[in-house]
């Protein structure tokens, strides 16, 4: 592992920090003074586990800013995944595993590897020449990487993580299973599998209705798995219509909360409480705040 070249337990003013020129490595001691004797409390707390979520806030906060525009917080959102980054790193140095060295390292490693095109013989003219490419060396270390582990084969839905928003979950599966031929051929069929899907999931929702106490359960249980089929061949749909559909999703939210934002706003400003005012009250401002907006849309 990885020494570092200033001890911390002596030069670990602010100021000392501040003096280091290179920012990854000031970044690195300040993480490791944090985790020292006599450092932060909470830092010293934190495992691999549960520093996960943060991970994962962070990344979706960069991905806010880049949808923004904001290159302002983009820069500082990258600068919280790269703090996420180091401090795993440096847990993971003390436990003897690995250090930020091996992980700059492992992925110079990968892309030196997955870039034939640039760094040896491997001709690709094309962006899509180069994805066929890059999925060929990862099938590769795929394969590898099972025999290493004992295992038989390497499955093609590998690689595609469990944690990942469910929506985009799908549509990486099934962009895998496509590759090996395993999808529908036309769209009209997607669309048919859709509207099976609706009507078994409305045939669900029926039964649920009609079942006893005891059989409520399982009735609940079938319905929750119908509506995943739903939303499964939903995705299908849209990769075949070629619209990423957690982008779209996250679209429809931003304007979901755009326009009842407005709604709460042309209340405060009537006087009027939005808690105890009628459904029907409401869905007239919802519908005037749409058509005022459709209406600026238009014009642009």
């Amino acid at each position: 592992m990885t020494e570092y070249t200033h001890d911390c337990s002596r030069d670990f003013t602010r100021e000392a920090i501040e003096a280091i020129h290179d920012p990854f490595a000031r970044l690195r001691v300040l993480m490791k003074r944090l985790l020292d004797p006599g450092g932060c409390p909470w830092d010293r707390e934190q495992t691999h586990g549960s520093l996960a979520r943060y991970m994962l806030e962070e990344a979706y906060e960069v991905v806010e800013a880049i949808e923004e525009g904001d290159d302002r917080a983009l820069c500082e959102e990258l600068g919280d995944v790269a703090l996420q980054v180091v401090f795993h790193s440096e847990l993971a140095r003390r436990a003897g595993s690995f250090d930020s060295d091996h992980v700059l390292a492992g992925v110079c490693e990968k892309l030196l590897d997955r870039h034939p095109h640039v760094f040896g013989d491997v001709v690709a003219d094309d962006a899509g020449e180069v994805l066929e490419n890059w999925e060929k060396i990862k099938k590769k270390e795929k394969q590898e990487k099972a025999r290493a582990e004992g295992k038989s084969f390497a499955s093609v839905l590998s690689g595609v993580p469990g944690a990942l928003p469910a929506l985009q979950q799908a549509a990486r599966l099934q962009e895998k299973a496509s590759r090996v031929g395993f999808d529908w051929n036309r769209v009209e069929d997607v669309c048919a599998k859709v509207c099976e899907e609706v009507g078994e999931f409305l045939e669900a929702v029926s039964s649920d209705e009609m079942v006893s106490e005891n059989d409520l359960s399982s009735a609940r249980d079938r319905m929750n798995e119908e509506f995943g089929d739903l939303l499964f061949s939903l995705v299908n749909l849209s990769r075949f219509l070629d619209i990423p559909a957690e982008d779209s999703l996250r679209q429809a939210c931003r304007k979901f909360k755009r326009r009842f934002e407005q709604v709460e706003l042309d209340v405060e400003n009537s006087g009027k409480n939005l808690e105890t005012m009628p459904l029907k009250e409401m869905d007239q401002l919802w519908n005037e705040v749409k058509e005022i907006e459709e209406k600026s849309d238009a014009r642009i």
